[in-house]
């Protein structure tokens, strides 16, 4: 996938997937050691941060890690794949994890992945201008190339169609700014088709990033069938976020029917990519490139194998 010139290949790592700078996690180091878990061919995403910190559900060390081993906000089903995760957007705050200088140091390009979390959207617009001023002022001190992930999910459960494109269209006004690729990413759950058609003109929407995970509850998937009941076993943390194998079928059918309604930009498509077949299902619904994420921690064997076969494949809408 090609976003202004710069090549960001054919699979990205989900936001997260390797922590906050490529470090990973604790689990990564004896499985990439026996050759379990290898990256090699991804481009690296980083675990998104917020303009100021942000507590969250995961305790982090001064190196802004996870101080947990087995943190209590995540939980799987290592059988089925299914994977809840309520880590609240932990992070010290963009400017903290710029003045490591570990992003500026990267070779190679890659993503930022920014939110913003106020309550009222002229909160979260004037986060925004504030993330824009902060990479601005650092952006000179880069050695590769970087585009900017912005998480622009549906706030709010039943948030209106009507504000979801204006916000997004007036986040993409400031982040313009940055004149680097910006890719904004949503939730098939909360995100209509005709939502994203709105922005197919938009000369800041570069590409877009489908999915985020299914918060519990949504309506598409059958809650008592992951959970064994009805009670997440994260209520304590309201419920958490669904990743694994029961989102691929709906956001392929999600990309199809934006492919099909006339959206022409890329689509970095994810959720549920476990085997190297899945990624040809990706493709065949229209996707530019995929990401991957939870199969890192519950397939990692078949991490290397999913990224060689998205190399294999012709994409369309590159650019």
């Amino acid at each position: 996938m090609k976003l202004c010139g710069i090549e960001f290949g054919p699979v990205l790592g989900a936001s997260g997937v390797e922590g906050f700078f490529g470090e990973g996690y604790w689990f990564h180091v004896p499985l990439k050691r026996l050759g379990v878990l290898d990256f090699s061919g991804m481009t690296f995403t980083a675990k998104t941060a917020t303009l100021l910190a942000n507590e969250g559900h995961m305790p982090l060390t001064e190196r802004y890690t996870p101080r947990e081993w087995f943190p209590e906000c995540v939980w799987m089903n290592p059988w089925t794949g299914d994977m809840l995760n309520a880590v609240g957007l932990s992070n010290p705050g963009l400017q903290a994890l710029l003045d490591t200088g570990q992003w500026q140091e990267r070779t190679e390009p890659f993503w930022i992945s920014v939110m913003a979390i106020g309550k009222t959207l002229a909160e979260r617009l004037d986060e925004v201008r504030r993330i824009v001023d902060i990479l601005l002022e650092a952006k000179e001190r880069f050695a590769a190339p970087f585009g900017v992930q912005k998480n622009l999910s549906c706030p709010n459960t039943g948030h209106a169609l009507s504000g979801l494109v204006g916000e997004s269209i007036q986040t993409l006004h400031i982040l313009q700014a940055l004149d680097v690729p910006v890719m904004p990413k949503y939730s098939v759950v909360s995100t209509p088709t005709e939502a994203m058609m709105e922005l197919e003109q938009h000369p800041a929407c570069h590409a877009i990033c489908v999915s985020n995970t299914f918060r519990t509850g949504s309506a598409s998937i059958p809650w008592h069938r992951v959970f064994g009941g009805f009670k997440s076993p994260l209520a304590r943390f309201g419920g958490g976020g669904l990743s694994g194998p029961r989102l691929r079928p709906l956001v392929c059918d999600w990309i199809a029917r934006l492919r099909d309604a006339g959206f022409t930009k890329p689509i970095n498509g994810g959720g549920g990519i476990f085997h190297p077949r899945d990624v040809n299902q990706y493709h065949r619904a229209g996707a530019s490139s995929i990401f991957v994420g939870s199969v890192a921690s519950q397939r990692p064997w078949q991490v290397q194998r999913i990224i060689r076969r998205a190399y294999e494949l012709d994409w369309r809408y590159q650019s």
